[in-house]
Parts: C-alpha cells; structure tokens; sequence
C-alpha cells in the first residue's frame, strides 16, 4: 500500500527499540524521557500510524490535550481501515477535553458509534444512550469505584456519592479512559465496566457532607435517601455501600450489591464486617446496625432542613448528630 508516495513496510529494529524502550519508561513515570524516544521513534518512521498514535497516547497520559489531538490526528490521516481504530477514540477523548464537538463527533462516528443530532454538528453530543458505568476515581491514588451515568463515550456524571478521600463531588463529570479495567455484575444478570477516570471535567457547586444517623430499620434509611433524592439532590448509606477491595479485586470482574437490595458477604470483600462507614459494609449474620454513617450531597442551607424533615417524619424510630461538611 502506498500513502503520500510511501510504501508501508514493517518498522526498523531501531523504531521498535526506541518505542518499547520509551513505554518502559511511561510505565514508571518518566513521560519527558519516553516523549524525547517517541519523537525519535516518529522522525525514523513518519508514515507509520502508530508513531503518531503512541505519541498522542503519551500526551493523553500528560493531558497535553492540544498535543494529543494533534498527534491523534496525524495517526488517524495514516490509517489502512475506515472504522474501529482506537486511533480514533484517542482523538475522540483529546476532542472531549478540548470541548472540540465537531471533532469529538467525526471521532466517534469514525470509530463506528451512532451519535444523535447531524444537524448540529458543532454542539456538544447528547443523547447517545450509553447508560450506566462505573467509574475508577483517582486511579493513581488511593482508588474508589463509584457509580455513575454516560454522558458520552469519554464522559461520566458521578451519581454515587464519592468519599472525601477521592476529592470528587455527587454530580461532577470526570473525563475517562475507553478500555476498562474491571466490571461489576449485578444479581440481575447485566455487568457494567468500570473506566478510569483521566481527570475531572466539570467540578460540581454541591458540597459533601457526612452525618451519623440513627436509622431503627432499612425503611428508615431509606426514607432518608428518597427524601435526598425528591429535593434534587442525593444521600448514601456509606454503611452499606462501600466497600474496600484490593487492587487486584477492583480490577477484576466483581459482583455488585447496585440494585439487587440484597447485601451478601464475598471473598473479595477486604474490609470489617461490623464496622460501619468506609471501614465496613457488612454486619455479621447480616444484622442491621441502627447507626449509619451516611454521605449527603446537598447545599449548606438545606442539609439540616432535609435531616430534621427526616426525623419529624418519624421522632421514635430516627436521630442523627455530627454533621461535618468533608468536601
């Protein structure tokens, strides 16, 4: 195949070397090492996509999004195929970072996925129906898996409600990865991946807060969520919900308690049956605890009202008290 006058032909011994030496040195961090060897690497074989494509994924590891789509878009000019290149979903993530919509768009389509409204080309894409995921915050860190709706291909609205360690907020948008690491498998049968997030996108004006209540019963703390979630905004039972996994165990294909309404005990599970809050989520024998520590995404002004509408509704069987405001 001929392409602006080149042929294709396999890449040097050199390109290779400097290419696998160059990942070597991104796999422990060393992105201005291992940029000098990819540009190297693409000066001895500018008509091979992937030079272009390994350079736009170091700038994506940098978030030099200017620089990713640039690269990315050289990468896809070389392309030998019309559809389904991860070339593209590169340049798709650059696009989505950059606010890049006409770009964002041909992306995804290129990469063969339907994306609503053609009349409107240089509007952000909407409506593509891609429902629910979860999403890894701070992959790097001290990781949490939380819940969340598919805006795009690489964007999440976080539903769940994040610990404060994660310095994430109840309905922000972070920007994601496209290969998942992990799933989660519901009683009900459908599994949902689990993305990395790259970086935050939009930040959210809701702050978090965390309360102990006192909850005689499920009902009860369920009332407390549903009274969250009717006002515009969300609590979470972190009692129930979180749970603390090994890294290995994140990133495999775990079971998920989201939606089944049964708790169960697993393996996989790392934290202190017992113990309420982000050190434990299961009691032994399955025994409801009455004090919870639940997170509460809501505005300064409204978490007390929401609380002390909570306990009014039922003064014999629901309490709560040190209410702290973590992020």
């Amino acid at each position: 195949m001929r392409i602006f006058g080149k042929v294709r032909h396999r890449p040097s011994a050199s390109w290779r070397q400097a290419t696998d030496r160059a990942f070597t040195l991104i796999g422990d961090g060393r992105y201005e090492d291992a940029g000098a060897l990819l540009t190297q690497a693409a000066d001895l074989e500018p008509w091979l996509s992937e030079s272009w494509f390994n350079l736009a994924l170091l700038h994506k590891f940098r978030h030099d999004w200017e620089q990713a789509r640039a690269a990315g878009l050289r990468a896809v000019a070389l392309l030998d195929r019309e559809a389904g290149a991860p070339d593209w979903w590169n340049v798709g993530i650059a696009a989505t970072a950059l606010q890049d919509w006409p770009l964002a768009r041909r992306a995804w389509q290129a990469y063969g996925l339907k994306v609503p409204g053609e009349g409107a080309p240089a509007t952000e894409p909407v409506g593509m129906e891609l429902g629910s995921a979860a999403v890894r915050l701070s992959p790097e860190g001290e990781a949490e898996v939380v819940w969340g709706r598919r805006l795009d291909p690489a964007r999440i609205e976080v539903l769940s409600i994040p610990l404060p360690s994660s310095g994430r907020r109840w309905g922000e948008v972070v920007l994601h990865d496209g290969v998942p690491h992990g799933e989660r498998v519901t009683s009900a049968g459908p599994s949902y991946p689990v993305f990395d997030e790259i970086e935050l996108w939009a930040p959210s004006p809701v702050p978090t807060w965390v309360v102990l209540l006192e909850a005689a019963g499920e009902s009860d703390r369920d009332a407390l969520e549903q009274l969250a979630a009717d006002a515009g905004f969300a609590a979470e039972d972190w009692s129930s919900s979180v749970r603390l996994l090994c890294r290995s165990c994140s990133e495999s294909r775990m079971p998920s308690d989201e939606g089944d309404g049964e708790p169960h005990l697993d393996p996989h599970d790392h934290s202190e049956p017992g113990h309420p809050g982000p050190l434990g989520h299961r009691t032994a024998g399955d025994l409801w605890v009455p004090e919870r520590e639940c997170g509460i995404a809501a505005p300064s002004g409204l978490v007390r009202g929401l609380l002390d509408s909570w306990v009014a509704d039922s003064a014999d069987t629901r309490a709560w008290r040190d209410l702290e405001e973590v992020c």
